[in-house]
């Protein structure tokens, strides 16, 4: 019962970025402890979750202007550029079969 709860609040904070932000400011925690990052369909998910992180960490708020804009479209490419050592690293530990801890098994995506 425990490994469920766990897992599914796990699940939930993943699936809603934008809960931990607001706890960090420019910085999420993208869990992929309910994934099997060693399928494709595992990893094009956590490729999903990190490209929503990125967009909820540069987050300008609706803005009219191009400059900011483009700010915002620098910011989510930069993120997502810097989640990917992470990103092939999880990937290549599912791949060896290493185990990892539920808690442990997240990377962050910071606003860049």
């Amino acid at each position: 019962m425990f490994k469920a709860i766990t897992a599914a609040a796990l699940a939930v904070t993943a699936l809603a970025p934008g809960a931990a932000n607001a706890a960090t400011g420019t910085s999420v925690a993208v869990s992929y402890a309910d994934l099997n990052l060693g399928s494709a369909l595992g990893r094009n998910v956590l490729q999903h979750r990190i490209t929503s992180a990125a967009a909820d960490v540069c987050d300008y708020g609706k803005f009219q202007d191009i400059s900011r804009m483009s700010a915002a479209s620098n910011c989510r490419a930069g993120a997502i550029d810097a989640a990917q050592p992470a990103y092939e690293q999880a990937v290549a530990s599912a791949r060896r079969g290493t185990v990892t801890v539920l808690g442990a098994a997240s990377l962050i995506v910071t606003a860049q």
